[in-house]
């Protein structure tokens, strides 16, 4: 079945996950994409702010967007996004650490200027298993409406 714009109406959408969190998906990620102190190599990161082994804050926005994809975008009209409003990084993503991302709905609004498609702003919270906010995100994503609806 696939999702259209009036199946986001506001409120708490879903939960997804777990996603079980490496060390070596840590250090992979950082080795390519990301490659400070804190990321790669442990006594850096013990003497560092976030006082040990941390993945990339870009490495935690790429699994939120797994978790989106996986939970529900890939079964959703979607016609993709205009960007990112706000990501905030709240504490370290963790080696062992198994995460889950709440996803809730800001806002659902009907195009003004293509009215076949809705505007649909997602908060997203990505938590480890003692229920800490790793992250938050809130982006827009424009989805199809239901044949008919316009």
């Amino acid at each position: 079945m696939t999702l259209t714009f009036e199946d986001f109406p506001p409120g708490r959408f879903g939960t997804f996950g777990p996603h079980h969190v490496t060390r070596d998906e840590i250090l992979a990620f950082a080795a390519e994409f990301d490659p400070q102190p804190m990321h790669l190599d442990e006594d850096a990161a013990a003497a560092s702010m976030l006082r040990g082994l941390s993945g990339s804050g870009w490495h935690l926005c790429s699994l939120m967007m797994r978790m989106m994809a996986d939970g529900f975008i890939t079964r959703a009209a979607s016609l993709g996004s205009p960007g990112v409003d706000e990501v905030r990084w709240l504490s370290p993503l963790r080696p062992g650490d198994d995460l889950t991302l709440e996803v809730d709905v800001l806002e659902a609004r009907t195009s003004k200027s293509r009215p076949t498609l809705g505007i649909v702003k997602f908060k997203c919270t990505a938590r480890n298993a003692a229920g800490q906010a790793l992250a938050e995100m809130t982006s827009p994503i424009l989805i199809k409406r239901r044949e008919g609806a316009a």
